[in-house]
């Protein structure tokens, strides 16, 4: 063909043409594709969501897969075991009993009446106490409709099955501590004296005022106000904020030591250390039924309001105190001192330059021993 010629091209040969064309053209995805994949992903994104926020079941103690039982334990009414751990004098002997309920991330074999005071005094004062896991914690069975009445009444139980007696004596310390309440509130009958050592407070009361109750709430640390929004807000979402790794979750939860004052350190600088029960035990059935339930409990909605109990004494046959030290970060003393002015049948005790551990300072148990008691030097 001669250069500059025009190539004749037949219409069959167009048609081909053409058919290649749409060919190419129709080989993307089919209408609808995109929104059939996100559904996929989105509904994938909310499975996993769904999986992250539920717990692991409980590791029971006794079962198959869980822990041993190594401590003595009563059955409950509604079928749970409750363990326990008894110090001091035989019970049959004792003139003084008491019911020690331990803290956040503690067990039974954290009893300040068996670990801080002085023996003699226990010996002398013939004092036998009684310490127990609370549900979930140690080898108590949990349990998945704890309330503060629940564990009030679990406390009068343990009482009654041990044969304490009509009346005895309940002590809490720190979380231990906000839940000697409830006993306040529910049992009051059957209590002959209580005492609340740095007791946590739930900011969630109603009659605290709110510009103290944000005032003492601020001064946390972010992520605790974190955490305490999620449990208190959102409780279902606890066990996942306390777990994911993208921000800080509760300080007290991961064991961290950032909130204890420079009194606090000094009486930790002396510790002797955990035993290996005190290291293993409180969590060994799953953190979810023992710290991540504390926090639901202790800063979710009570059924009452502590401020507005009345007094389990009214003809001094008891008596009601709260121990409190002024530079403690987990129990700010701004709060505690509202609650001792709206209840001025508590017997308040503020010491100076002392942090959330003052109770284990030498002496200190004693001390707070013999005034429960109404025992002089």
């Amino acid at each position: 063909m001669a250069a500059g010629a025009t190539r004749k091209i037949s219409a069959a040969s167009a048609r081909s043409h053409t058919r290649k064309t749409k060919s190419t053209s129709s080989s993307a995805l089919p209408k609808g594709i995109f929104k059939k994949l996100l559904l996929v992903f989105l509904s994938g994104v909310l499975a996993w969501g769904y999986q992250a926020t539920r717990p692991p079941p409980p590791k029971i103690c006794g079962s198959p897969d869980g822990p041993p039982v190594t401590s003595p334990r009563i059955k409950l009414r509604d079928g749970r075991h409750l363990s326990y751990l008894e110090y001091g004098v035989p019970k049959d002997t004792a003139k003084y009993k008491i019911i020690y309920v331990h803290g956040f991330a503690n067990s039974k074999h954290h009893n300040l009446f068996a670990g801080a005071a002085s023996p003699a005094l226990i010996e002398d004062l013939k004092v036998y106490t009684v310490s127990f896991d609370r549900p979930g914690y140690g080898e108590s069975d949990p349990d998945p409709n704890r309330t503060p009445k629940s564990l009030a009444l679990d406390i009068e139980e343990l009482a009654d099955q041990l044969g304490l007696g009509s009346k005895f004596y309940v002590v809490g310390m720190s979380m231990g501590g906000e839940l000697v309440w409830p006993c306040l509130k529910y049992i009051p009958h059957r209590l002959a004296g209580v005492t609340l050592i740095a007791p946590v407070v739930n900011h969630w009361w109603p009659n605290f005022p709110s510009n103290i109750s944000k005032e003492v709430y601020f001064q946390m640390f972010k992520q605790d106000q974190w955490a305490l929004r999620v449990a208190h807000h959102l409780p279902w979402l606890t066990y996942w904020w306390n777990t994911q790794k993208w921000f800080p979750s509760s300080s007290s939860a991961s064991q961290s030591r950032a909130m204890f004052s420079p009194p606090d350190m000094e009486i930790l600088s002396k510790f002797k250390g955990p035993t290996e029960a005190q290291k293993t035990q409180p969590t060994q059935q799953g953190e979810y039924e023992s710290l991540h339930r504390d926090l639901i409990i202790g800063f979710g909605n009570w059924e009452f309001d502590p401020m507005e109990l009345e007094n389990p004494f009214p003809n001094n046959e008891g008596s009601v105190h709260v121990w409190q030290g002024d530079d403690d970060r987990f129990s700010q003393v701004t709060l505690q001192c509202y609650i001792a002015q709206r209840l001025p049948w508590i017997k308040y005790h503020e010491l100076t330059h002392a942090g959330h551990l003052f109770a284990f300072a030498v002496g200190m148990t004693d001390t707070i021993l013999k005034t429960l008691l109404d025992v002089e030097d």
